[in-house]
């Protein structure tokens, strides 16, 4: 039996149970603040809670990945240069001619707080100009933590590495599309 009214200063289980609790969020919250100071700029090298991967690199000093996203698939190879972005093999600005396509695409880095510091080069096919740039921010997402994994966790947490798996619902039979019916005629 346990005696709930312990004037000595002994602790229940229950109590275990919240301090330990209470430990684990100020040490979660000391990691986050160490992770932000450290892409701040404030301190050099954070703390790590969590073991490191290791850098993924190609024989040209590259990061590769392949980025999705609805009918898209884009090839990315990501290295350290002045912020320019290909592709295609022509401009972003050319080629993603929306601003707003542009902008999902250097979330990433905006995120990381990277603007600027990488040069991306890559292949799309398939799907329209909105999937492709999806796809494209999936891969340069994927490419910058294989070169820098210490950005894992931001950019993890921004739901950049996750596939969008959301697609076109297909057209169903006796509908005019997937939900769409045909026109009513009364007469």
């Amino acid at each position: 039996m346990v005696d709930t009214n312990n004037t000595d200063g002994r602790q229940s289980l229950s109590d275990l149970g919240t301090v330990l609790q209470q430990q684990g969020e100020a040490a979660e919250a000391a990691a986050e603040q160490r992770a932000e100071d450290y892409l701040e700029g404030k301190i050099d090298e954070p703390v790590q809670t969590a073991p490191l991967r290791a850098q993924e690199l190609d024989k040209f000093g590259r990061a590769y990945a392949t980025g999705r996203r609805k009918d898209a698939v884009a090839r990315v190879w990501l290295k350290p240069g002045t912020g320019k972005i290909t592709v295609n093999g022509r401009d972003q600005e050319v080629y993603f001619a929306r601003p707003t396509l542009r902008l999902v695409i250097n979330q990433v880095f905006g995120v990381a707080g990277r603007e600027g510091q990488y040069d991306v080069v890559c292949t799309v096919k398939g799907g329209g100009l909105s999937g492709q740039a999806g796809a494209v921010k999936h891969g340069i997402s994927q490419a910058l933590t294989k070169y820098e994994p210490i950005l894992r966790t931001p950019v993890k947490r921004a739901g950049f590495l996750t596939r969008d798996s959301r697609t076109v619902e297909r057209k169903k039979y006796g509908r005019a599309k997937a939900r769409r019916s045909f026109q009513f005629s009364k007469r």
